[in-house]
């Protein structure tokens, strides 16, 4: 009954999950965070067979220096409340990591080599990988006897045609500075269209669809056969749909309008467009069940940014029903997409030409499982498919492993 430790890093903070490597269940849960503050929080809940976690939580409030000292903090909650990590040995941890670059496609076993690589890289996502490094590192000295394994958000999208990753600038200094479309969420996008695939009882290699996730970052990916073939996202995860505190697209001479008229220098830009715009720049809201509840209430801003966030994922699902030709599924996934019936709705309404008919009763209903929202006729299967990105993790970094102890 061995088991796979699933870790998601941040610079402050780091989410956890144990999930049993045989069958696939999610046996604890946690957060650890306010890392390097005068009082630090880490939460542990052990899930039960029957799914069940309300009596067997854990939350304690203490100073945690660092990444290694939350480590040994999570250690110490499974020691206490379990599961026991001698009937449950932890035989593989693996981690997110944000930015692989053009260098890393495939899940990878992490040695020092590609600690130099992750590290390097952190020029292309300075709020990312040097956290996820520092997960690494600590989670290294916690389980210094099991491989540790990379699995990159940007990996999935490997598979992009130049005509859809190169921008349209001058060609050396692009390649110097490593300026090209790169994706995220891959790793969801990944899982999703798998699931979409499974759940329609067809070959992931012959299904075409538009996966749109929808959370507070949110970005749509045209996936052809099981393969990535264009995404919103691009060089950082600012390009593409507007999302709870970031713009999506948006003209550059903007930017440089700001910075000749308003004076903001570049930090000041950076901060606008990653925290201070999207929904909550629209809005005075960042999260979409807010904007939903004002806009319901007739706030004119609220109505607005839904407007506008809607305008854009439409433009986006177009776009790729033009990419791919032929489109069998349009699979909505993440917080907003999992749990905002109204903006599916909107996202799809008006699209019967392109074969989309929604089921309002089944798009009104609230489920953890996978579901069809479309109505019998419709020529494209609209679904619903909560992501798992750690689960995903955690079988990438299974098959890894397994392939190289073979």
């Amino acid at each position: 009954m061995s088991s796979v430790l699933v870790v998601n890093s941040g610079s402050s903070s780091f989410k956890y999950q144990l999930i049993d490597a045989d069958s696939e269940r999610m046996l604890a849960t946690g957060l650890v965070e306010r890392i390097g503050e005068a009082q630090g929080r880490a939460v542990h809940t052990v899930v039960s067979d029957d799914g069940s976690s309300a009596d067997e939580k854990s939350e304690r409030e203490l100073p945690i220096a660092d990444h290694t000292a939350g480590f040994a903090v999570m250690l110490d909650a499974i020691r206490d409340l379990g599961p026991s990590l001698e009937t449950h040995p932890v035989i593989a941890v693996g981690h997110r990591v944000v930015q692989g670059g053009a260098r890393f496609f495939e899940p990878t076993v992490i040695t020092d080599l590609v600690r130099i690589n992750i590290d390097e890289l952190s020029s292309l996502a300075p709020l990312h990988n040097p956290a996820n490094l520092e997960g690494i590192v600590a989670a290294q000295k916690a389980f210094p006897d099991v491989p540790h394994v990379a699995v990159f958000d940007t990996a999935f999208h490997q598979t992009l045609p130049p005509a859809a990753y190169t921008y349209a600038i001058d060609a050396e200094l692009a390649a110097k500075h490593r300026v090209r479309r790169y994706g995220f969420h891959g790793t969801s996008h990944r899982f999703v269209s798998r699931a979409a695939a499974e759940f329609l009882g067809r070959d992931l290699a012959d299904v075409n669809q538009i996966v749109l996730h929808l959370g507070n970052g949110a970005s749509a990916c045209a996936v052809a056969g099981g393969r990535s073939v264009e995404t919103s996202m691009g060089m950082t995860p600012l390009e593409g749909l507007v999302m709870g505190t970031r713009s999506g697209d948006i003209d550059p001479a903007v930017l440089l309008h700001l910075q000749r008229r308003a004076g903001l220098g570049v930090d000041e830009v950076d901060a606008l467009l990653n925290k201070r715009s999207g929904l909550l720049g629209l809005s005075g809201r960042g999260d979409m069940r807010d904007v939903v509840d004002a806009s319901f209430a007739g706030d004119a801003d609220a109505s607005l940014a839904l407007d506008v966030y809607v305008h854009r994922l439409r433009g986006y699902i177009g776009n790729y029903f033009a990419q791919l030709g032929r489109v069998d599924a349009v699979v909505f996934t993440a917080g907003v997409g999992e749990n905002a019936p109204v903006i599916r709705e909107r996202a799809l309404a008006g699209l019967e030409v392109f074969g989309i008919r929604i089921d309002p009763e089944r798009n009104a209903v609230r489920s953890p499982d996978a579901r069809l929202i479309s109505t019998d006729d419709s020529a494209v299967a609209v679904l619903v498919v909560p992501t798992n990105e750690e689960l995903e993790i955690a079988r990438q970094t299974l098959a890894v492993t397994r392939h190289a102890a073979a």
